[in-house]
């Protein structure tokens, strides 16, 4: 299902042009129009589905298999020296756009890019970290 009113959807479907790197039955990967580096690209699914949430899990693998094959393209075309693969779930994780995509983000050694992945480290107690764990586990 498609969403008339998504701006992703409409990237994905090619309503609105991109610099679309990949394309299939499933997804369309296109270079971010704000890029944190050179090749920062998105798969965006050609369906809608607001985030990890709502995605059909056979199609988030789709999704995954996605990601590696665009690294390890993209790795070799561009010379980067590693990636990062980003997912934003919700406002306060920072997900602008809800519409799931997945950011695919080259990084270059030589360049100062260190603030791309920044956040301060917590520190917790052996007990509040089994309490986590605990409350996590399933």
């Amino acid at each position: 299902m498609k969403n008339d009113n998504c701006i992703f959807c409409k990237l994905a479907n090619g309503v609105i042009p991109t610099n679309t790197v990949y394309e299939n039955e499933d997804f369309r990967v296109i270079l971010d129009a704000s890029p944190a580096t050179k090749g920062h690209a998105l798969i965006l699914p050609k369906e809608h589905y607001a985030n990890i949430y709502e995605i059909d899990s056979e199609l988030l693998g789709k999704a995954a298999k996605l990601a590696q094959k665009v690294i390890c393209e993209e790795t070799q075309k561009l010379g980067c020296d590693g990636y990062n693969m980003l997912q934003n779930n919700g406002e306060a994780a920072g997900q602008t756009v809800f519409h799931f995509h997945i950011h695919l983000v080259p990084r270059y050694a030589q360049e100062d890019e260190a603030d791309i992945l920044k956040w301060s480290h917590k520190e917790y107690t052996d007990e509040e970290m089994a309490e986590i764990c605990q409350k996590m586990s399933f």
